[in-house]
């Protein structure tokens, strides 16, 4: 059936791009800020509930699982009722999940809004992206680019050090709890921003969600990863085995029902590119290797070295410093390196991951903070340049047309991969506590460079050239 497509919205001034801009960035930071923020906040979150160790992983992964399950359907969403309306009811719901986060009286209530701030925000993040290309003039888009690739990896790395700083200050006396609550005062800032100012694009009613698809996806995910980080930590028995392999068969599932449905969530010309879905193992691997390294180093400063939230903030700083360093580099060669500069980010992944081993092997908990520092700035300088490079790299030789599908597949591949490796990392750092909290790190940052390292392997198979925005 041959439709026809919505008249394109007329294009923004200077001043409305910036506003709006400035909209799209405050929703963004506060879902990067949300899917790390709980790094730092870890302990202090446990010992105030009086719960076991055992929930760590999940306060991070309850948050990604949900909203990387959710992303593609939520820009379907976006696309059948309106990127406007579906953002402002996103931005509504994440404030409200923000709001039961933060006054949650169990770790039960916590992870349960955990989640919900996940759902919602799958409805809220695919639409700032796909409102700026439809109303943003072509000059005015690359400028937004230029600000808005760095700082979404600032706003990664902000999550521990403001929840640091305002886990010590201890604001109005509510310990952790400020973390989550402040998503009330910045998603209230955007909210009115965006009633006033935030374009209208127009909705294509005719667009189809492929529900089954959908929920089979995310009965997929949870059961793999409930399987997987409940058997590392609890050990493996019927119910863990038994989630996990349900999990495999749900995503099996997944993957059949993609190639007849009508209208599936991923475009079948997506899966049959070699190039593409490179990417997004090169892109899960990635970004599952940083998420776990963010959580263990939260992890090791306060549980090994005995820092206090705020210190192990200021000592996460280099990481921020270093992905805008990566990101300007990324942002100067991926054109002419190409997929070279993929490869030249994963190596330098290693090195600062091999560097704070060797400190860990050599130091132990003695370890000085320069040598931290060093190790640290090496993997921001790392990631700043993967963040980049793996997402253009991957979207490098796909129609057009094909492009929107595939960034949105890309977003919810790096949702996923924060919570599998935030989970699965930090299970295996608590599980390996009890031979020592040195043996414990040794072992972690030892399957990390083993994982990053035989992802390589995947980097020749992605497209030579990047995407050029001006295509």
């Amino acid at each position: 059936m041959t439709t026809t497509a919505p008249p394109a919205p007329p294009p923004l001034t200077a001043r409305a791009v910036w506003l709006t801009l400035i909209v799209v960035l405050l929703a963004d930071a506060m879902d990067l800020m949300d899917a790390t923020i709980a790094n730092v906040a870890a302990p202090s979150i446990v010992r105030e509930l009086g719960v076991s160790e055992s929930v760590i992983p999940w306060l991070g992964a309850s948050y990604a699982l949900a909203l990387g399950s959710l992303l593609v359907v939520g820009g379907r969403i976006g696309d059948k009722y309106g990127q406007r309306r579906t953002f402002l009811v996103g931005l509504i719901g994440f404030i409200v999940g923000s709001a039961l986060a933060g006054l949650a009286p169990s770790a039960a209530v916590l992870i349960t809004a955990r989640v919900l701030q996940g759902v919602f925000g799958a409805m809220l993040i695919p639409q700032g992206m796909a409102i700026m290309a439809a109303t943003f003039p072509k000059p005015m888009l690359r400028k937004a680019f230029a600000v808005f690739a760095p700082m979404l990896g600032v706003f990664a790395v902000a999550g521990p050090v403001l929840g640091g700083i305002l886990i010590d200050a201890d604001v109005f006396g509510l310990g952790w709890r400020p973390i989550f609550l402040i998503n009330v005062v910045l998603g209230g800032l955007a909210l009115v921003l965006a009633l006033r100012h935030l374009p209208t694009v127009p909705a294509r009613p005719s667009t189809r969600i492929d529900l089954i698809g959908s929920v089979l996806l995310a009965f997929a995910l949870f059961g793999l990863l409930f399987g997987l980080v409940t058997g590392s930590s609890d050990g493996w028995n019927g119910l863990t085995i038994g989630s996990t392999v349900v999990g495999v068969g749900l995503l099996g599932a997944f993957g059949w029902r993609q190639a007849r449905a009508d209208d599936p969530l991923l475009p079948r010309s997506l899966l049959g590119n070699r190039g593409f879905t490179s990417g997004l193992i090169v892109g899960l691997c990635v970004f599952a290797s940083f998420s776990g390294l963010m959580y263990v180093l939260s992890l090791f400063f306060q549980l090994g070295l005995g820092y206090t939230p705020t210190r192990t903030s200021l000592h996460l700083i280099p990481l921020t410093i270093g992905i805008i360093i990566g990101s300007g580099i990324a942002n100067a060669l991926i054109l002419t390196l190409g997929r070279r500069l993929v490869l030249l980010g994963m190596v330098a992944t290693i090195l600062g991951t091999g560097i704070l081993l060797l400190n860990v092997v050599t130091s132990g908990l003695d370890v000085a903070w320069w040598q931290n520092i060093l190790a640290t700035s090496v993997i921001g300088i790392a990631a700043g340049i993967c963040f980049n490079s793996v997402f253009n790299t991957a979207l490098g030789n796909l129609q057009p047309e094909e492009a929107g599908s595939a960034s949105g597949s890309l977003s919810a591949i790096q949702q996923i991969a924060n919570g599998i490796g935030s989970a699965l990392v930090t299970t295996l750092f608590i599980g390996g506590l009890a031979r020592g909290t040195e043996s414990a790190m040794t072992t972690t940052l030892i399957v990390i460079l083993a994982v990053t390292t035989l992802c390589l392997l995947a980097v020749p198979l992605l497209p030579r050239r990047a995407i050029h925005l001006e295509e």
